[in-house]
């Protein structure tokens, strides 16, 4: 009996709650992630009604702080383009998300987003306000805190509305720009009895539109004519047809292609018209830029185009609208998808114009050069650098292993020649993501090998301890790298850009940056687990390699790598 409302709980009627597994179920959602409070009886109870019952419902998995749980899902979409769901605790709970639910929305990954309310009702109805806690976490718009990073929220007001209010949240979410949804769970309502008879019917999301036929000719023209064109990306990798078109579009038309803050392998290491990732050079003397779902091309207050440059921006939001400030000027603007656009691009331009032609010899030869000096960098393996553990890691991980990124890995020295082999943190910089996103990347793919590589401060904020269980709880053995300088670089960095003859200079930037001294990382592995510290460059190698075999043994690892940089 239920000691509020002296109702029988054992009640055959189904609940929101069961609709809203079973929509999820129904909708392709593989995994739901939480992370419970008082708010989560109605979703324990429909588990395991579900399991009695043979009903099919995602997977539940638990993970003990709401950063990683995000993150864990944004990793899973990731590696499968499926589109996953968290649920958290509450008002704190999502305070608690809203970090790596900002990556998501910069990164535009689609993920369902619920959070319980504390119950509408103080008696008088099944799942009514029972503890203490259930009044000082009530707010006026709990969605309020979390609105402007994701794309649609809503509060579920009837049980019987379940149904399609997910069904609305995930066609919001799937529509280009793809992006994060936040739906609100009062206790009471979450418990009430969904008196329809089924669970309705799922609603296609927007498809994003063809390129239009006569922008994609003028671009085309712009290209075949240009003397000195440019490529700028970040984020086109995300589709392997765009890997493959740009490559080739690239090759055809000698079109150097340059990935500032590279989130996703859009071209291969060893394309002879990989241009690097700082396209600062390349933009300044570009008479046609061709920026392909990049949010920001060029830093104008270190190098823009000339004035005569022709520029094209490319992408579902070509000019993202979320921004509230981003005034880079354009020619000609597409919306649409880079593999869209670039598949018709191909068909356009046809044969290497005479331009193109006699362009290829200097790019290619520039570009090579640029890489002979940088290769040059990591050379030296007396000293323990970012580039030389960068080109080891390389090395060791091989071609088909997954290389996740949060901040310290220098991708221009570790080679990645396939789609999908990496995979940067979102330009929104909330840290903490990469050991999350990493787990949810082997959860969908246990038979890759998952590396992430972290500053020493990223780490931290991962909430280890959280992270390190799960990897253990669900069987998830990852490779951690730390790059440990005992130092939060980018504010070392940052200040020694605007002040570099200032008072902070002196102390090396170190004030509000110095983060020694340093933890034991490799002691946080757990029993469970394999942590290895290395300071000499000569123990780099095998200790990477006998961290890698553990984890293909079914360990998790953690290497802490000491370097001074």
């Amino acid at each position: 009996m239920d000691g509020a409302t002296g109702r029988n709980t054992t009640t055959v009627e189904r609940s929101s709650a069961d609709t809203l597994l079973r929509v999820l179920a129904e909708a392709g959602i593989d995994y739901l992630f939480v992370n419970g409070g008082t708010d989560f009886p109605p979703i324990v109870e429909a588990y395991c009604r579900a399991e009695a019952e043979g009903w099919d419902v995602p997977k539940p998995i638990v993970v003990p702080h709401e950063n990683t749980a995000v993150a864990m899902a944004h990793g899973v979409y990731l590696a499968t383009g499926r589109m996953q769901a968290v649920m958290v605790h509450v008002n704190v709970g999502t305070a608690n998300a809203i970090n790596a639910v900002l990556d998501a929305s910069r990164e535009q990954i689609p993920i369902l987003l619920m959070a319980g309310r504390s119950p509408y009702s103080e008696k008088g109805r099944h799942g009514t306000r029972t503890r203490y806690i259930h009044w000082a976490q009530e707010m006026y718009d709990q969605a309020g805190m979390i609105r402007e990073a994701v794309k649609w929220d809503y509060e579920l007001h009837l049980p019987e509305q379940m149904s399609d209010v997910v069904s609305r949240a995930l066609e919001v979410a799937q529509s280009g720009p793809k992006g994060p949804v936040y739906l609100t769970l009062p206790r009471d309502v979450l418990a009430g009895t969904d008196t329809r008879a089924e669970t309705g019917r799922a609603i296609a999301p927007v498809e994003p539109a063809p390129a239009d036929p006569a922008k994609v000719a003028k671009v085309a023209r712009m290209i075949a004519e240009a003397e000195r064109p440019v490529i700028v990306t970040a984020n086109a990798g995300r589709d392997a047809e765009a890997f493959d078109l740009l490559s080739d579009i690239a090759e055809t038309h000698a079109l150097p292609v340059t990935s500032y803050h590279q989130r996703f392998t859009s071209i291969a290491s060893n394309h002879p018209f990989e241009a690097g990732h700082d396209p600062m050079p390349w933009v300044k003397q570009a008479d046609l830029v061709l920026v392909l779902d990049c949010d920001v091309p060029w830093v104008p207050a270190i190098a823009e185009p000339p004035e005569s440059a022709k520029i094209v921006h490319v992408g579902e939001d070509p000019i993202f609208s979320r921004y509230p400030m981003r005034s880079f000027r354009a020619d000609v603007t597409l919306a649409t998808t880079p593999a869209l656009f670039l598949k018709a691009l191909r068909a356009e331009l046809g044969a290497a114009s005479p331009a193109a032609q006699a362009r290829r010899e200097g790019i290619v030869s520039r570009i090579a050069a640029d890489k002979a000096r940088l290769a040059a960098a990591a050379e030296d393996e007396a000293v323990m650098t970012p580039e030389l553990i960068s080109r080891v890691i390389g090395e060791v991980a091989g071609p088909e292993a997954v290389i996740v990124n949060e901040y310290p890995l220098r991708v221009e020295h570790c080679a990645r020649n396939r789609p999908g082999t990496y995979f940067g943190l979102s330009p929104a910089g909330g840290l903490g993501w990469g050991f999350g996103a990493a787990l949810g990347i082997k959860l969908a793919a246990p038979e890759r090998d998952v590396i992430c590589t972290m500053g020493d401060g990223a780490y931290i904020f991962t909430n280890p301890t959280a992270s390190h269980w799960v990897a253990q709880a669900q069987g998830l053995p990852v490779l951690m790298v730390i790059f440990n300088n005992a130092l939060h670089g980018a504010v070392r960095n940052s200040t020694n850009a605007m002040y570099p003859d200032g008072y902070s200079a002196r102390s090396k930037g170190r004030m509000l940056a110095d983060l020694s001294p340093s933890v034991e990382f490799e002691s946080m592995a757990g029993a469970k687990g394999r942590g290895f510290r290395v300071s000499d460059p000569a123990e780099l190698r095998p200790v990477l390699h006998q961290a890698l075999d553990a984890v293909r043994g079914g360990e998790q690892a953690l290497v802490n790598i000491l370097c001074d940089y």
